[in-house]
């Protein structure tokens, strides 16, 4: 669901004391590419899956 939104706005980059911060913002693509967004890691992990089912 998070890979069809127009805009992503993470904030983290934990829960509680950790978090709050503006982590990443942008089109899941540039939020793809921001290191430290779990969101985007999590983002591109399922590009990836995506990609190899594509394959098979």
């Amino acid at each position: 669901m998070i890979r069809a939104a127009d805009w992503i706005v993470d904030l983290g980059p934990e829960g509680g004391e950790r978090g709050g911060y503006l982590v990443a913002c942008g089109s899941p693509e540039q939020v793809m590419r921001v290191k430290k967004s779990h969101t985007g890691a999590a983002l591109a992990r399922a590009a990836q899956l995506e990609g190899k089912r594509k394959l098979a």
